[in-house]
């Protein structure tokens, strides 16, 4: 009642704040909206720091690097796009499920040129930027030159897709990245139609005349399983020169025996020679080149 003596408790807890039943009894409405408006910050602040959690929970789900996709830089592009204020309010978005932290993931994983461009090595980054710009840098080309040509550009990095893994002979294509120089993809890649979402970004390349470089290769090779089938497959490679970088088994319920070998080889023209040489192992019934569209 009007007159009476009251005391006050009031909380030195960090993370104190009115409490929704004052809702119900304050009369003046400067205080009801002070205390709609600290809930509402509240529910803000915990959207943001659920979005960040989903979208990192998202990312390492696919094995993608944090560091290198949830730049401040890519963020805010992906933002921009989505048509949000800023990065608070896009990770406030996936907090609140207006959009899908795999939405998000797919835009920054674009930006990068793909998946692939996504999981190149961090110390292979480069800065940044257009053709030109990177041009102008001088980035000189790695020790491992792919012999690739990119017009209207001389030494600026360049790197074989891992997605297609191109080899010569396969028509091709550029795409500038953010990360990376010019990543060079088969023309039949099935990353090309996202990255053609973005013109500007594409540029003509071609094989260089004469170039010698190592490039990697994977097969498939589909056999009847039995004892040594691998340990058979594998020496067969080795006597024809090339250089296994990994290699993988797995058998189906009919006993087939299915086999994916990368290796690097220095003469693309020598993969038919390794390809029959390989169908001539006992149980081989195929074995083919595999890229990320089909087999060849």
């Amino acid at each position: 009642d009007n007159g009476d003596v009251v005391e006050i408790f009031t909380s030195k807890a960090p993370n104190s704040g009115p409490s929704r039943d004052w809702l119900s009894f304050v009369a003046s409405p400067r205080a009801r909206n002070k205390i709609r408006q600290w809930y509402t910050k509240e529910r803000r602040e915990e959207a943001v720091e659920q979005g960040k959690e989903q979208l990192a929970k998202a990312m390492r789900k696919q094995g993608l690097p944090l560091q290198r996709l949830m730049t401040s830089e890519s963020l805010a592009t992906v933002a921009r796009d989505l048509r949000h204020a800023d990065i608070s309010a896009l990770y406030a978005a996936i907090g609140e499920g207006h959009v899908s932290a795999q939405h998000v993931v797919h835009r920054l994983l674009h930006l990068l040129g793909g998946e692939e461009g996504a999981t190149e090595d961090l110390a292979e980054a480069t800065v940044p930027g257009n053709l030109e710009k990177l041009s102008r840098r001088g980035q000189a080309r790695p020790s491992g030159d792919p012999g690739v040509l990119v017009k209207g550009a001389d030494d600026i990095w360049v790197k074989l897709a891992r997605c297609c893994t191109p080899v010569p002979g396969d028509d091709i294509i550029g795409f500038i990245t953010r990360a990376s120089g010019v990543s060079v993809h088969r023309a039949d890649c099935s990353n090309v139609e996202s990255l053609a979402a973005q013109p500007e970004r594409m540029v003509e390349v071609s094989w260089s005349p004469g170039g010698a470089s190592m490039f990697l290769v994977a097969i498939q090779v589909e056999a009847l399983d039995r004892s040594r089938l691998l340990s058979d497959v594998t020496r067969v490679l080795s006597d024809q020169h090339v250089n296994i970088l990994s290699a993988s088994v797995t058998t189906s319920r009919d006993r087939v025996a299915i086999s994916r070998f990368t290796f690097e080889m220095a003469d693309p023209a020598h993969l038919g020679a390794v390809l029959k040489a390989v169908k001539g192992v006992e149980g081989v019934f195929d074995v083919y080149r595999v890229t990320s569209s089909k087999h060849a």
